[in-house]
């Protein structure tokens, strides 16, 4: 079973999808319990059941489905409970410390991010075993939380559907013609694909700068900057196509919003890029390029950074250095044989599989350890 606040979008989002539908295939029964979303859907049509519970909101009254959520998970009788997010661990895990010792499910949680050091994000290391999907996270981990930590926590790196992101996927017939008439400027332009929500940190800013940089020196370089922006920051948006229009590059950026169909972006692009201004717990977008084959530039910090290293290290560009990234940004478009190769430890089958591992090792654990 697992927990998390909604099933809308996003990198915990997809990672539980594609480990529900992991679990499936290797014939457990996989559960899922949120807020729902419009990722449900998909979640249902691959075998997986969806439970609906309020458990997404940082909120005093969301300690009111503590006794629903004991009630369920003592109905459903489950081995593993998995939280992926702070407020359902939450109140999982004030759920789960009720239930009678010999009748709890093992409780595992997965650290997906490098949170705020404090009480309320301390319950992600108080379960019995923690999962960091990276070298970065398990080390923030263990300089932040050793006093929660039940056990060394394990580090299994967040994995690319391999059978959705490969290096022969095929572009749909008139794929290219459709995308072309919704944004006319891309036609006949070599796309450099920057993708990521539109906030401050994603690094749109630098990745703008560099188009500005590029326009006079190849006519047919455009950048796509692929990602919506939240409700509360649409001002932001705006803001970046005023930086846009003011650098004079207007015809040389397209904001193409919010895509389902991402892979097929990643391979009509000639460079992907990941241009975070803080370390991230991990970089998604970097394996997902690497699996399709395209040429990846980030910066080299935090969790991506890792990922690039495997992958594609020749991408790797110093925080903030605009002419270094300027410069092999030139390299890389020069020489488009060099193409990353995804290692076995970012792939979603070396992922499912070492988590089902971690779930046999406690289930066959009789010894059942009590977080405080």
């Amino acid at each position: 079973m697992q927990l998390l606040p909604a099933l809308n979008s996003g990198g915990v989002e997809r990672g539980t999808l594609d480990f529900a539908r992991a679990l499936v295939h290797a014939g457990h029964e996989s559960i899922v319990i949120s807020n729902g979303g419009r990722m449900v859907e998909q979640l249902l049509h691959e075998g997986s059941q969806h439970i609906t519970l309020p458990i997404h909101k940082k909120s005093l009254t969301s300690l009111l489905q503590v006794r629903p959520l004991r009630n369920l998970l003592q109905k459903l009788n489950a081995d593993i409970l998995h939280v992926r997010s702070r407020v359902p661990a939450w109140l999982t895990y004030l759920a789960w410390k009720k239930m009678p010792v010999d009748k709890r499910p093992r409780l595992l949680s997965t650290a997906h991010g490098l949170y705020s050091t404090n009480r309320y994000s301390a319950i992600m290391a108080k379960t019995e075993q923690v999962i960091a999907i990276s070298q970065c996270v398990n080390d923030y981990l263990l300089e932040n939380y050793p006093n929660d930590l039940q056990r060394p926590p394990q580090i299994v790196y967040r994995g690319v559907d391999t059978k959705e992101f490969h290096p022969q996927i095929c572009l749909p017939a008139e794929w290219v013609e459709r995308t072309c008439m919704e944004f006319p400027q891309l036609q006949g332009k070599r796309w450099l694909l920057l993708p990521g929500r539109l906030t401050r940190w994603k690094g749109q800013e630098d990745f703008i700068e560099l188009i500005a940089k590029l326009a006079p020196l190849d006519p047919h370089i455009h950048g796509v900057i692929l990602g919506g922006s939240e409700a509360n920051k649409a001002h932001y948006e705006e803001e970046l196509k005023e930086k846009v229009r003011n650098l004079g590059i207007g015809d040389r950026v397209s904001f193409v919003g919010h895509r389902s169909d991402i892979r097929y972006w990643y391979k009509q692009s000639d460079l992907v890029f990941n241009l975070s201004q803080r370390p991230e717990p991990f970089g998604r977008t970097v394996i997902e390029a690497a699996a399709i084959g395209t040429p990846i530039i980030g910066y080299d910090i935090g969790g991506p950074a890792e990922s690039l290293q495997a992958c594609f290290p020749q991408g790797l560009v110093n925080k903030g250095d605009r002419q270094m990234l300027l410069k092999k940004t030139l390299e890389i478009l020069d020489t488009p044989q060099q193409r990353p190769q995804l290692t076995e430890a970012f792939t979603l089958e070396r992922q499912a599989a070492h988590t089902m591992e971690i779930y046999r090792t406690m289930l066959n654990n009789n010894k059942r350890n009590m977080a405080p």
